[in-house]
């Protein structure tokens, strides 16, 4: 695992969104696993500047979202796939018929979790996987107590994620279940890339990164991928216990040069 610490969200997430541009640049036909949230925001701006201004091309790229809120229509401002069409997808290049989000209002939800699993697999597996932190210490909403080898499932929302998100319903109402790609498939992805910024995530984070591997927390599982890379502001860096070593590695590495 490689921990980065930046000086503040704005360096943080202009970071991360270096190092997806970077992927795709490399790879053209990138697999690229998608995380929604108020922390992502900032990143798909920056992806879409960089399309506009710098020629990033999307017209071979292939994406997976996390999740999706079971029950909402993809027409609803507060779906996931609202939020991908007006935040990314509509602003690049990108074939929308490569772009996949698990159904939440499919009939059969367990067969729509099987099939998302046979989607992400048939394209080769995930190349790059972005990633959030949840108050919960959980990526994707795989809440506390999800299996370190789970696979793309339905899921119950913790209270403590209901408070999280329920701000962004505006007062409408908020599903209390979602479909959520498991620990097991993220843990499968190539790299993985996980940015977090903000005093809030600052103990979960130092717990999911530096204690213990837990399904309490399901971003420790995190720990055990060969090729994972964090992201973080100096708030959320707060309770690292070893922070100036993390920035001598960044401050010494060669393949970070460039981004130093």
């Amino acid at each position: 695992m490689e921990i980065i610490i930046q000086p503040d969200a704005t360096a943080a997430t202009r970071l991360a969104a270096q190092l997806i541009s970077a992927a795709i640049r490399n790879k053209p036909d990138l697999v690229l696993g998608l995380a929604t949230g108020r922390t992502m925001e900032g990143v798909y701006t920056l992806l879409a500047a960089m399309h506009k201004k710098e020629g990033l091309d999307f017209s071979r790229v292939t994406t997976f979202n996390l999740d999706e809120y079971i029950g909402l229509p993809a027409d609803s401002p507060y779906s996931y796939h609202y939020y991908m069409h007006t935040r990314l997808f509509s602003r690049v290049n990108i074939n929308l018929a490569n772009t996949h989000i698990p159904d939440g209002t499919a009939p059969d939800i367990d067969e729509e979790c099987r099939r998302y699993e046979r989607q992400i697999k048939s394209c080769g597996g995930i190349d790059l996987q972005l990633l959030g932190l949840g108050q919960a210490g959980h990526i994707g909403f795989n809440e506390p107590l999800s299996a370190l080898l789970s696979r793309t499932r339905a899921k119950a929302l913790t209270p403590l994620t209901l408070e999280q998100n329920r701000p962004l319903f505006k007062g409408a109402p908020m599903p209390t279940r979602a479909i959520t790609v498991g620990i097991g498939t993220i843990l499968e992805s190539r790299r993985c890339l996980m940015l977090v910024t903000g005093r809030d995530k600052a103990v979960v984070l130092a717990k999911a990164l530096e204690g213990p591997i837990t399904s309490m927390i399901s971003a420790s599982a995190l720990q055990l991928h060969p090729h994972c890379t964090v992201i973080v502001d100096e708030e959320a860096a707060a309770n690292l216990q070893e922070r100036e070593y993390y920035r001598w590695i960044f401050s010494t590495e060669p393949e970070w040069e460039p981004y130093r």
